[in-house]
């Protein structure tokens, strides 16, 4: 694990909230804070808390994940209640008929929306991963972005008089790790407070400016098809607080954003 990994994290003193965004005898989808782990590794032998044995605990019976999602982004998590329909939500991911829209503040202003075809090489944990291949291809990866709003602020940044940022909508067509990641900061707009592969005195400044230390990124909506209704679900989790205090600062009100918590972003 290297020490940007490390500085990724956030240590909870206490145990972080979790809420229920939706929950039959099937399935149980999760808001997970930034910072929280999905369950237990042996790459944080430290920590107490796991969204998955938290989640077991408030609704009584065990949980099996079916989808990654990065320690410091928060957002749309979703567990199933057996095996059995954790391997046919498994297979929907596979098969790439889910849907995931994200939410991203990034270096720079934005103005034209962009798919992203642009093959990653799979990141290899150094114990994890010590027998595999680091000689393998990189993998197809692709990735949807929109701008939604942009931002100037009189903060000079390098050799500019101010600093430029933006609100984007994200949907990874693939599942690569850390693919969302990766591809902005090779598009050169790296998400705020990615201190594995983006920009490091702007995450300290947008640290220092927005009085918060996270990943700007959010899993916002996941769409799926209902293992065993067959309904199509819709699952969105609400933009948290610390969100509408950075969108305050640069500058964007309710009249910008047109629905305050509830960012509209279909």
């Amino acid at each position: 694990m290297t020490q940007d990994a490390v500085a990724d994290d956030i240590e909870f003193e206490n145990p972080p909230e979790i809420q229920i965004l939706f929950e039959d005898e099937h399935l149980v989808a999760i808001h997970k804070p930034a910072g929280l782990l999905v369950h237990r590794t042996y790459l944080a032998r430290r920590e107490k808390y796991f969204a998955m044995q938290m989640t077991r605990d408030l609704v009584g019976c065990h949980v099996y994940p079916v989808h990654r999602l990065d320690r410091p982004t928060s957002g749309v998590l979703l567990f199933a209640k057996s095996s059995e329909v954790a391997n046919l939500l498994c297979q929907q991911f596979q098969d790439k008929t889910t849907e995931k829209t994200y939410l991203a503040l990034v270096r720079g202003n934005v103005n034209e929306s962009l798919v992203m075809d642009y093959p990653l090489k799979e990141e290899l944990d150094d114990i994890a991963d010590k027998h595999a291949d680091k000689d393998k291809e990189a993998q197809e990866a692709v990735s949807h972005f929109w701008p939604l709003l942009n931002a100037e602020i009189p903060y000079k940044s390098g050799r500019y008089p101010t600093s430029r940022y933006a609100l984007m909508k994200l949907k990874p067509i693939t599942g690569r790790k850390h693919q969302l990641r990766r591809h902005l900061a090779h598009f050169r707009h790296p998400i705020l407070g990615d201190t594995t592969h983006g920009d490091g005195k702007q995450n300290k400044f947008i640290r220092d400016f927005l009085s918060t230390r996270r990943l700007w990124l959010i899993a916002k909506k996941l769409e799926f098809t209902h293992p065993v209704t067959h309904e199509r679900l819709s699952i969105e989790a609400e933009i948290e607080s610390e969100w509408l205090e950075a969108f305050e600062k640069f500058g964007w009100n309710n009249s910008n954003l047109q629905c305050g918590k509830d960012l509209e972003i279909a």
